[in-house]
């Protein structure tokens, strides 16, 4: 009979915790050890932010498990307060010291687990050091975080990406005037930045002051306030600052120890999570796994994928042949301010533009169920497919009510290598308080069908060329209301066919309406009257009027 398995797993949260989970699952009698150098070995990262804002009222609710119920549990001898100082690939063992004391021993392992995570990322910036800059990774940070807004007034958090907003967000909720600053100039960079508009704009109706395309030189200590200075000049008061600007690979370990890494240190995997050790494994946010769109390697810091990555692993070292690979991810994210919600999957028409992938768009604006039944909220969704075989490449949307459901079929259907042919056709839930009869999914693909077939030339923006004839179709009321910026002619869709002569036929159009709907129906009257046309894509309803934040044009 074999000696029992001696699996050690450095790290827990996410990664680490699911691997050792999923083995103990697989092996009743395998010897489990779990590390961690912190005081807490299983929590609820993502949740931080919302006990810092009181959403979450009780502290407990965020550590998932403690060593002593996963010792009951599952039979793990959990560890923490425990460093990982070195790896001796050669005698398959860890020099482990203990934090409190700094005793060390070595432990040895059939199968290592690397789960170190990451880091919030740094800069070294002059009064970065100041004990009012703080980053959040765990609980000890939330703690400390909590305490100094109990007494601040004014936050600065820096960094707009999905932590920087849910910081905002909950700083808010605790009554501190926030100052939101972002390098790129848009909040919410993951996203293409008409997507992200709505969010800026909710931000900025919540109080939140938004500054784009700035850059935090400097921390300057004055009296009882911390300045923080920007590149263009400003210096912006905080008794708190937040930075949230991206994290870091914890890799030293893997490094010292000779494993092979990315380009910016990141630990290189297999799609069973093996490194170049066979005998060790990774995963989570330390590692670089294969995007699920083109097959690169890319690393997706998120707990979802991480917590399967840990599984994944287990099962490569316990089932050998049975394990079923990773494969691989698609970055899907959300995040919320305040009311309204945005997220993304697959790849950004930035991102694809970046990387020089061909690629089409498609803009759509509906209602998150039913229009006719009470409640409906506007939603606006955009997805890009490859040109040649309309396979989806992403998506993006952003609403109040209902994105997380229009998120996670398309981040389905990218799993499922779907076209947008297939869009038009999923059968989904539909009863008025819940979606409508067609979709936002069926209408975005069939917008993209139109495309594709020819049907319809969207234009992304507003002309600028006082030739080209912008025609608003919205009724008399809403055009009023809500002018198009620029100026329009209004010709109500149902009065169109019965006006044609108000248009110069010698003059090409861009025909707008609200959600974009009514204006492609008609750039059809007005192509098979021999105009040249185009339709304004996602309508006024999916375009935020900077005039006026927080409201929506129609």
């Amino acid at each position: 009979m074999n000696p029992p398995l001696r699996l050690l797993v450095i790290g827990g949260v996410a990664a680490g915790a699911s691997c050792a989970a999923r083995a103990r699952r697989l092996d009743e009698h395998a010897s489990i050890i779990m590390l961690d150098r912190g005081p807490d070995v299983s929590f609820a990262n993502c949740g931080l932010p919302y006990h810092i804002g009181g959403e979450i009222a009780e502290r407990g609710a965020l550590a998932v498990q403690t060593p002593a119920g996963l010792k009951s549990l599952l039979n793990l001898d959990v560890r923490t307060g425990c460093e990982a100082l070195r790896i001796d690939r050669a005698g398959k063992r860890v020099e482990v010291r203990q934090v409190a004391d700094g005793h060390c021993e070595w432990i040895s392992y059939d199968k290592l687990m690397l789960a170190p995570g990451a880091s919030p990322l740094r800069p070294a910036l002059p009064g970065i050091d100041d004990a009012r800059v703080h980053t959040l990774r765990n609980l000890q940070d939330m703690d400390r975080i909590l305490a100094a807004a109990g007494t601040a007034r004014r936050a600065v958090v820096i960094g707009a990406g999905f932590i920087g907003i849910e910081m905002a967000e909950q700083l808010r909720h605790r009554g501190l005037a926030v100052q939101l600053v972002e390098l790129q100039e848009q909040v919410l960079p993951q996203l293409d930045a008409p997507m992200s508009a709505l969010l800026a704009s909710e931000l900025q109706r919540q109080g939140v002051t938004v500054m784009t395309g700035e850059r935090v030189t400097a921390f300057e200590p004055a009296d009882a306030v911390l300045h923080c200075r920007l590149a263009s000049g400003r210096v912006l008061e905080a008794d708190l600052v937040i930075l949230s600007i991206g994290v870091q690979p914890e890799t030293t370990l893997a490094r010292e120890a000779g494993l092979a890494l990315g380009p910016r240190g990141h630990i290189l995997v297999d799609e069973f999570m093996r490194t170049s050790d066979p005998d060790i494994h990774a995963a989570g946010d330390a590692v670089l796994t294969r995007d699920r769109i083109d097959g690169s390697a890319v690393s997706v810091p998120l707990g979802g994928p991480a917590n399967r990555q840990g599984r994944v692993a287990a099962d490569c070292m316990l089932l050998g042949d049975r394990a079923r690979p990773y494969p691989g991810s698609l970055g899907t994210a959300i995040v919320r301010a305040f009311d309204v919600v945005a997220g993304i999957t697959g790849w950004s028409e930035k991102r694809l533009l970046a990387a020089g992938k061909a690629h089409d768009s498609i803009t759509v604006n509906a209602e998150h169920h039913a229009g006719y039944y009470p409640g409906a909220k506007p939603m606006s969704l955009k997805i890009l497919w490859e040109p040649d075989t309309g396979r989806l490449l992403g998506a993006q949307a952003t609403g109040f009510e209902g994105v997380d459901k229009r998120l996670d079929v398309l981040a389905t259907a990218l799993a499922g290598g779907m076209t947008v042919d297939d869009l038009c056709h999923l059968e989904l839930a539909y009863a008025p308080p819940f979606g409508s009869a067609k979709d936002i999914v069926n209408l975005a693909g069939f917008a993209a069908c139109n495309k594709r077939d020819g049907l319809v030339t969207p234009a992304a923006s507003l002309p600028a060329d006082a030739n080209v004839q912008v025609l608003d179709v919205r009724p008399k009321a809403l055009a009023e209301a809500f002018p198009v910026p620029g100026g329009a002619i209004n010709i109500p869709f149902p009065a169109l066919r019965a006006s044609l002569d108000r248009l110069d036929p010698r003059r090409p159009v861009v025909t707008v309406c609200a959600f974009g709907k009514m204006s492609y129906f008609a750039a059809r009257i007005l192509a098979q009257q021999g105009f040249e046309v185009r339709s304004f894509a996602g309508g006024m309803r999916g375009n935020v009027d900077p005039r006026s934040p927080g409201k929506m044009p129609g």
